[in-house]
């Protein structure tokens, strides 16, 4: 039988390396059973016992580590906050790609005035961007 280790405490962190528990009293007696059971049913029965015994050792080594985990996760401080991706630059380069024929359309349909329309449109969209990065923060 496979003695619960989900429900056992780990014990608490020291900051020195815990060298891992002995096997399980009843890991032990599992395997003696296991064993005892090979010589009583003989070898053709050796297959289907030995899956047993590993089914049973696979929970207990799981349960293990899943104790182990949560008592790292609990014992370690938060992690650093992740980095947003800066879009400004984004922003930056889309401007630019879009003021390059916008100065085109502009001055070829309305001249000077044009191309000071685009661009003022243009800094009033990155002006716009930048006020509102700064008031999130």
């Amino acid at each position: 039988m496979v003695t619960d280790i989900a429900s056992q405490q780990p014990p608490p962190a020291t900051g020195r390396p815990v060298p891992p528990p002995p096997a399980a009293p009843s890991t032990r007696e599992d395997l003696r059973a296991v064993m005892a059971a090979r010589r009583d049913l003989g070898p053709e029965y050796e297959d289907a016992l030995v899956d047993s015994f590993l089914d049973k050792l696979d929970v207990e080594i799981a349960a293990r580590i899943r104790n182990e985990v949560a008592a790292q996760l609990r014992h370690q401080p938060p992690g650093p906050l992740v980095k947003q991706k800066d879009s400004a630059v984004g922003v930056a380069m889309g401007s630019l790609a879009l003021g390059i024929p916008l100065t085109g359309i502009a001055v070829a349909n309305a001249g000077p005035a044009g191309l000071l329309l685009a661009w003022g449109g243009i800094i009033a969209v990155n002006f716009a961007y930048a006020v509102s990065r700064r008031s999130q923060r």
